[in-house]
């Protein structure tokens, strides 16, 4: 009997924390039914045409800017755009990403692993693994559509 009350009241006390934690602090709401990340929409090339310098100039390169699938996580719909001139990444920014403090640290560093790897083959982002996953498909969805 007499470590009965110990027991209990150190249980309670530890469980105190897990009842006041909470993890979503400052992140968008999102269905619920659908806590895997999944396709919602198909790519959408665009192109878009420049050349540099004037029509003699034999190193004119293209643009060509593409959108990446839009891809709906628990977390909110991440998707990109990438520009590209002739086959190398020249740029990538994100049309959508969820209003989330980790994403937004993890943006800068995925864009610039992106433009140091010119592929989708890139290490995702400590704290913010389901934008990063979302961010590599999207991605990965804009390359191939560039190539279509």
């Amino acid at each position: 009997m007499k470590r009965v009350i110990p027991v209990l009241v150190l249980s309670v006390a530890g469980l105190i924390p897990v009842w006041r934690y909470d993890p979503s602090i400052g992140t968008t709401t999102s269905s619920a039914s659908t806590p895997t990340t999944e396709a919602v929409s198909t790519p959408t090339p665009t192109a878009s045409s420049s050349s540099s310098g004037s029509a003699s100039t034999p190193s004119a390169s293209t643009k060509k800017v593409v959108q990446g699938t839009a891809i709906n996580t628990s977390k909110g719909t991440v998707q990109v755009q990438v520009t590209f001139e002739g086959d190398k990444i020249s740029s990538v920014s994100m049309l959508q990403q969820p209003d989330h403090p980790q994403t937004t640290a993890a943006v800068p560093v995925l864009i610039e692993e992106t433009l140091k790897a010119q592929s989708s083959k890139i290490d995702t982002v400590s704290g913010a693994t389901i934008t990063s996953d979302a961010y590599v498909q999207s991605l990965q969805a804009a390359i191939d559509a560039k190539g279509a």
